[in-house]
């Protein structure tokens, strides 16, 4: 699946609180051009260290945000990758992993942040779009960030 790839070919060497704010401020630039209104998050280890929320934006992005995170936290897969998986065995996320849809939200929008040889250690998220254009968005600027 092409999502598996995006995850083992997006990686990162180190992740900074300086990477977290490009990676955040190119985020806004894409949602600006785009006209996009977006909450967007960045989360390493548990600490956020980027948050910002266009325009148009409520409280229930944030908690959208937080629900698709512990998707990407728990399964070290992008919630738009868990939610596809489930999609086509037709399962919801009650009935093959036991845990609340109240609490995981395997919708498209967070990407983790993974280091090599090392693993997941965070989240770059985002709520108030498309799930797909949310998902593409931040590969887009992973990737470009990533070639650099």
């Amino acid at each position: 699946i092409e999502l598996k790839q995006q995850e083992e070919m997006l990686q990162f060497t180190e992740f900074t609180s300086e990477t977290a704010l490009q990676i955040g401020m190119k985020l806004i630039e894409k949602a600006k051009e785009a006209n996009y209104s977006i909450t967007i998050d960045i989360t390493r280890c548990g600490h956020q260290l980027f948050h910002y929320a266009f325009e148009g934006t409520s409280p229930d992005n944030d908690a959208w945000i937080i629900r698709k995170n512990r998707v990407v936290n728990r399964f070290h897969s992008s919630s738009l990758y868990v939610g596809t998986k489930l999609k086509l065995e037709k399962k919801s996320i009650e009935e093959k992993y036991h845990i609340s849809s109240m609490e995981y939200c395997p919708y498209g929008g967070a990407f983790p942040i993974i280091i090599k040889n090392v693993g997941v250690i965070g989240t770059i998220s985002s709520s108030g779009i498309r799930q797909i254009t949310e998902h593409n968005l931040i590969v887009e600027v992973i990737k470009e960030f990533l070639e650099k």
